[in-house]
């Protein structure tokens, strides 16, 4: 049985909307991370709960509330009872294995992306990243920690370009530029590898070589 059955397997039985993690354990605990800013100010720091968020929610500003670690069931229902995404959503976030989309949900937009990149083995990782993008708040939910987002943090930071005066969808406009980017950087080291694969070939031709 292969990865994606075994995946799907332990959904069996259950009906939809029902809310089990199918993916891989990256972190022990979800970590939350909230950005809030405008024009003149930004503010950064760790939520500790879902019940921090409340408050958070209906505050001034453009809103971006970041989740590393999906396997914190509980943690996602209440993030999704606090912005009101329909349970079928939550089913796909925590469901790693969907295809890349959009759908519209009037008041909100899904996108589910998959961020392709290298791994230290010089093998090619597939991770789910979804992203919620309403009227004045933007949540991604990643697989684990990782650098990815890091750029757009610094340009939020330092207030350069249209960023900080720009809404929620020109955020959520930089994320998925930010994955798709990613994309044209495996590509770069796919055709490195064959070109030195081709070159190799050219110059020795051996029975061992072709069956490298």
């Amino acid at each position: 049985m292969n990865s994606t059955m075994k995946k799907r397997s332990k959904k069996a039985g259950l009906g939809p909307g029902s809310l089990i993690h199918i993916g891989n354990t990256y972190v022990e605990n979800s970590k939350i991370t909230l950005v809030r800013y405008d024009e003149g100010s930004l503010v950064e720091k760790e939520i500790r709960s879902a019940e921090d968020l409340r408050e958070e929610k209906d505050r001034p500003g453009i809103l971006w509330i970041n989740i590393d670690g999906l396997q914190d069931v509980r943690l996602l229902e209440e993030i999704g009872m606090i912005f009101g995404l329909h349970p079928l959503i939550l089913e796909d976030i925590l469901s790693t294995d969907q295809r890349p989309r959009a759908e519209d949900y009037n008041d909100y937009i899904f996108i589910v992306l998959k961020h392709i990149h290298n791994h230290v083995d010089q093998s090619f990782h597939a991770e789910q990243i979804s992203i919620v993008l309403g009227k004045n708040f933007v949540l991604s939910f990643q697989e684990k920690e990782a650098a990815l987002f890091d750029p757009i943090r610094e340009r939020l930071r330092s207030a350069k370009g249209r960023i900080r005066k720009a809404g929620a969808d020109y955020l959520a406009h930089h994320l998925m530029d930010s994955i798709v980017d990613q994309y044209f950087v495996v590509l770069e080291d796919i055709e490195e590898k064959i070109e030195q694969l081709d070159n190799d070939l050219v110059r020795d031709p051996t029975p061992a070589r072709l069956h490298t």
